[in-house]
C-alpha cells in the first residue's frame, strides 16, 4: 500500500512558483536551503548525494542452472561515465570472471528510442535485466524495448524483437525454446531458433488487458504477473482482466501547457473491479479455454499455479470482502475445477506465495493464520487433515525453498523476533526445526536451484547490507559484496535502542529510540515520533531503513530524541495483531501512540510539551489522525502523501479492512481523518506528488479545502510530476531542508 520511500531516481525539478490560497499555504517553489548541522555531521544535501551513505548493494543477482555459478550486474562509476558489467562468481572457488563487458553490452543492446521513460511517478521502467538460458549456454538480454540473445560460449548475440514499443513480463519457457512476452496488451511469443514471432492472444487493449495485470493487482495483491508457462511449455496460462467498467482517473501533468493527463484505470470503494478470466493456450496456437472459477464474477484471482504434470492448474480465488479463500484445481483439458480448501477468516484473508506442489503432484505445501499467526501445513489428496509443520505465537514470513530430495522446507520467520527475520528449517514430516541464520538482524535469503547454497542480505539497525554466500546450514563460504561504507564512522551515529511499553489496557508494543550524542538525561528533550500504523509495514525492526534512518539521525544530532512505536494493525506479530483495525482506521492506532506518548511524557528528560509526529503514506494518514484528534499531545506533524479521505483509495486495499460500501460507510466516515480538519491546533506540514498513482493528488487537494472552511492553516509543498515517492535528490533535498526547518521552527 502507501510506503515511505525506498526508491532512488532522477528527474528534472522545475515549474517552481508559489501561491497563497485560503488559509493554506502551498508552496511549489525553490527554497533557500537553511538546514544547519554541527560541524561534522550530517547534512541533508550530504544524506541524499552520491555516492549514498548506504553504500550500494550488488544488483542483478542470478543463479546459473546448474548452480555452480552466481551471475550479478555490476556498475563502475557514476552518473553519465557510468559503466555497465556482467559478473559471474564460481561457488566452488569464490573467483569472479566477467561475462560481459561494458563495451560489449553497448555494442549488442540496440539503442533505446527516442521516448525516454519518465523517472517518477506512472510509467517507471527498469533500464537492463537478463536470465539465464535454462540450460545455462545463454543469456537472455533485456531492454525496455529489445530483446537480445547471447550465447555464452560463441560470444555473439543475436537480436530477437526489436521496435518502438514496451515488452514486459519478458519469460524464457522452461524447454528454452520461447521467450514470451507481453507487447500492447496481448501475449507474444518468439522464437529462440529462428526469431519468428506469433501473437497467442488478440483482441488485447487497454480495457481488456490479456496476460497483463491491472495497477490494482501488483499494488495490493502482490501479484506481478499475469501468465504462466506449463512445466513441459506445452501451454501458457494467463489472464485476461476486464477493466471496461473501472473508472479512469486523469493524472494530470501541470507542466504542459494544455493540461495534458494520463487516465489510470482505477477502482475505488464500492465501485467497479476488473472482471478477471483464466484461459490457457496451447503454445502451438489455437483457441484458449477458459477455467471454471464459478458463477460470480465479482472476486479476485490472486494467484495461479501450474501442478507438476502440467495439465493441472491450482487457482486461488478469493471472495470480494476478502474473507474466503478458495484454492481450486482446475483441469486444462476441459476446464472444469474442484474445490481443495477453503481458508475462512472473520476479518480478511492475507493472501501467501507460499504454495508448492510436490514433484508426485498429490501433496502441497499451504501457509494460513487460521491460529492467528501464519504457520505452515503440508497437505496430502489421500488424507483428510493436514500435516502442521510449524506453531507458536509468531509468524512464518514467507518460504523460500523446499528440497525434495532431504525433505526439508526452508523459509523465512520471525520466531526469534518480531523485528528480526531469520531463515528456518523443518522437515516435511514437521520434525527439526531450526533457525539457520545466527545474527541478529534482518536476514533475506536467495536459494540457488539446487538448494543447497543461498546469498544472504543481511543487515541490522546500525549497519547496512552486505551480501554473503552459505552453504545451507548456515556454514559462510564466501563474501559477495561487504558493503562497509567508512564515511560512516565519521557521523558517530546514535545507537538505536529496542524498548517494551505497555498500552494502557496491558498489551506489550514494540518501540526504538534514537537519543541525542552526548545525551544528558538531566536535560530535557523535544521527541520526534516518526510512525507508519497501517497493515504489512513495521517501523520498529532491527534492519538497516537507508537515508530514513540518516535522515532521523540528523534530527538527533540536532537535539532531537527519535521514538516509533508499532501499534496495533501493524506487520510482524501476526494476525491477532492485525485485527483491532478492523472498521475502523485510525482509532486503535492512534490509542496505542497516545499511549506511547504517554510513556513519553513520563520520562524525566522528555519535554513534554515538545512532541511532534510525521510519516508517509498510511502513516502520513495516521500523523493527521494525531494532529486532528490529540493536539493536546502533538505539537507538529509532518503528513506525506497521506490517504484523507478512505473513498479516495483503491477497493482491494480499503475494502479489505473497512468493508463493502454502502453498507460500511460509517467505517469510511470514522476513519477518515478530514472529518476532523477543524480541530487542528498545532503547526502542520504536507508533502505530495502531483503524479502520484497510489495516493492520488487528490487527497491532499481535499484536505486544503476542508482546512479553508474550517479557517485553519497548514502548509503544503507540492512536488510537480512526482509519484508516490519523492525520489529525484533536487527534490528529496528540497523537502527534506524544509522539513527539517519545520520541526526546528515549531518544536
Amino acid at each position: 500500500m502507501c510506503s515511505r520511500f525506498v526508491v532512488r531516481a532522477t528527474a528534472v525539478f522545475s515549474l517552481l512558483l508559489t501561491m497563497l490560497f485560503g488559509g493554506v499555504f502551498v508552496v511549489f517553489a525553490q527554497q533557500r536551503t537553511t538546514t544547519g548541522a554541527k560541524p561534522g555531521g550530517l547534512t541533508v544535501k550530504r544524506i541524499f548525494a552520491e555516492p549514498s551513505l548506504s553504500g550500494r548493494l550488488t544488483r542483478g543477482i542470478a543463479w546459473a542452472p546448474d548452480s555452480k555459478r552466481l551471475s550479478y550486474i555490476e556498475t563502475k562509476g557514476r552518473g553519465k561515465v557510468a559503466k555497465t558489467e556482467l559478473w559471474a562468481m564460481e561457488v566452488a572457488t569464490g573467483g569472479r570472471s566477467l561475462l560481459l563487458s561494458a563495451e560489449k553490452l553497448e555494442s549488442v543492446l540496440p539503442a533505446p528510442p527516442s521516448r525516454q521513460p519518465q523517472a517518477t511517478g506512472t510509467g517507471r521502467q527498469a533500464p537492463f535485466e537478463y536470465q539465464w538460458a535454462p540450460g545455462g549456454d545463454a543469456l537472455l538480454l533485456e531492454v525496455p524495448h529489445a530483446l537480445v540473445w547471447f550465447d555464452l560460449k560463441s560470444q555473439t548475440a543475436r537480436v530477437l524483437v526489436n521496435g518502438r514499443e514496451n515488452l514486459n513480463d519478458v519469460k524464457i519457457s522452461p524447454d528454452g525454446n520461447y521467450v514470451s512476452f507481453v507487447r500492447n496488451h496481448n501475449l507474444w511469443l518468439v522464437s529462440i531458433a529462428d526469431g519468428k514471432e506469433h501473437a497467442l492472444t488478440t483482441g488485447g487493449s487497454e480495457e481488456v488487458r490479456k496476460g497483463e495485470l491491472d495497477w490494482v493487482y501488483p499494488e495490493e495483491l502482490g501479484i506481478f504477473t499475469g501468465y504462466w508457462w506449463a512445466p513441459d511449455s506445452s501451454a501458457i496460462a494467463y489472464l485476461e482482466m476486464d477493466e471496461r467498467m473501472v473508472p479512469q482517473f486523469p493524472l494530470i501533468d501541470f507542466e504542459s501547457f494544455t493540461g495534458e493527463a494520463e487516465l489510470q484505470r482505477y477502482p475505488v470503494p464500492g465501485g467497479a473491479n476488473p472482471v478477471v478470466r483464466v484461459l490457457v493456450v496451447p503454445v502451438v496456437g489455437g483457441e484458449a479455454r477458459p477455467m471454471d472459477l464459478g458463477v460470480e464474477t465479482d472476486m479476485y484471482i490472486p494467484r495461479v499455479n501450474w501442478l507438476p504434470d502440467s495439465k493441472h492448474l491450482a487457482i486461488q480465488r478469493l471472495n470480494r470482502t476478502q474473507t474466503i479463500l478458495d484454492l481450486l484445481l482446475a483441469d486444462t483439458t476441459t476446464g472444469k475445477s474442484t474445490t481443495l480448501l477453503s481458508d475462512k477468516d472473520a476479518y480478511w484473508i492475507n493472501v501467501s506465495d507460499d504454495l508448492r506442489f510436490l514433484k508426485d503432484g498429490k501433496r502441497f505445501l499451504w501457509s494460513s493464520e487460521r491460529s492467528g499467526y501464519r504457520h505452515l501445513y503440508l497437505y496430502d489428496f489421500s488424507v483428510k487433515q493436514p500435516l502442521q509443520l510449524t506453531k507458536g505465537e509468531w509468524e512464518v514470513s514467507h518460504v523460500d525453498a523446499v528440497d525434495e530430495a532431504k525433505g526439508v522446507v526452508y523459509f523465512t520467520a520471525m520466531e526469534k523476533s518480531p523485528l528480526e527475520r531469520h531463515l528456518y528449517r523443518v522437515g516435511l514430516d514437521g520434525s527439526g526445526f531450526t533457525r539457520i541464520t545466527a545474527e541478529d538482524g534482518t536476514h533475506c535469503v536467495n536459494f540457488a536451484p539446487d538448494r543447497a547454497i543461498y546469498v544472504n542480505t543481511y543487515s541490522n539497525a546500525s549497519t547496512p547490507p552486505r551480501q554473503d554466500l552459505y552453504r545451507r546450514d548456515g556454514k559462510k563460504l564466501a563474501t559477495l559484496n561487504e558493503n562497509k561504507v567508512a564515511e560512516l564512522d565519521e557521523y558517530h551515529l546514535s545507537p538505536v535502542e529496542f524498548i517494551t511499553i505497555k498500552s494502557h489496557d496491558g498489551m506489550p508494543l514494540n518501540c526504538s529510540m534514537i537519543k541525542p550524542p552526548s545525551f544528558d538525561p538531566a536535560k530535557k528533550y523535544p521527541v520526534l515520533v516518526y510512525t507508519y500504523g497501517g497493515p504489512n509495514v513495521q517501523v520498529v525492526v532491527n534492519a538497516w531503513t537507508g537515508s530514513f534512518f540518516l535522515w532521523q539521525q540528523l534530527m538527533a544530532q540536532m537535539g532531537y530524541i527519535i521514538f516509533s512505536l508499532d501499534n496495533r494493525g501493524s506487520a510482524g506479530r501476526g494476525h491477532v495483531f492485525e485485527e483491532p483495525i478492523h472498521y475502523r482506521f485510525g482509532a486503535q492506532e492512534l490509542s496505542d501512540q497516545r499511549d506511547g506518548a504517554q510513556w513519553l511524557k513520563g520520562q524525566t528528560y522528555v519535554d513534554a510539551e515538545r512532541i511532534g509526529i510525521w510519516g508517509w503514506g498510511y502513516g502520513g494518514h495516521m500523523t493527521l489522525h494525531a494532529m486532528f484528534e490529540a493536539p493536546e499531545i502533538f505539537k507538529a506533524g509532518f503528513a506525506g502523501a497521506p490517504v484523507t479521505d478512505w473513498h479516495f483509495y483503491d477497493t482491494i486495499y480499503t475494502e479489505r479492512y473497512l468493508g463493502l460500501l454502502p453498507m460500511h460507510d460509517d467505517s469510511y466516515e470514522e476513519s477518515t481523518p478530514a472529518e476532523n480538519a477543524g480541530k487542528l491546533k498545532g503547526k502542520l506540514l504536507i508533502a505530495h506528488g502531483s503524479s502520484d498513482d497510489n495516493v492520488h493528488y487528490s487527497n491532499t487537494l481535499a484536505l486544503i479545502n476542508d482546512l479553508i472552511e474550517a479557517g485553519k492553516y497548514a502548509e503544503v509543498m507540492a512536488f510537480p510530476g512526482r509519484g508516490h515517492e519523492v525520489s529525484d535528490p533536487p527534490a528529496q533535498r528540497l523537502l527534506w531542508d524544509r522539513v527539517t526547518k519545520f520541526f526546528l521552527d515549531n518544536l
